[in-house]
């Protein structure tokens, strides 16, 4: 799962100075994001009543990963992270 590839791209670390200094772990996470994106894209074209709280956030966040890279914000994905990524989570083990 991209989750977890998150968390494994961040070694354990919750320390957003580190995350924002390492152009390897930033693109990575980007792109674990955007590949959550596009899975959560394809599963509501099959069932729009999907029990994801924040879909349309996450696919946004996708094409602005995809099609206008310079303007990803570490601050924005470091929230991502921290607050997003859990319920996220959450909500995808539920449905599984």
């Amino acid at each position: 799962m991209c989750i977890d590839g998150i968390y494994y791209h961040l070694q354990g670390r919750r320390d957003f100075k580190w995350y924002a200094e390492s152009l390897t772990v930033k693109r990575a996470v980007e792109r674990e994001l955007s590949i959550i994106g596009e899975a959560v894209n394809r599963v509501l074209k099959e069932d729009k009543n999907i029990g994801l709280s924040r879909a349309k956030e996450i696919i946004a966040f996708r094409n602005r990963v995809i099609h206008s890279y310079d303007a990803v914000d570490d601050n924005l994905v470091w929230k991502i992270i921290m607050h997003d990524l859990p319920v996220l989570h959450r909500e995808v083990l539920a449905l599984l």
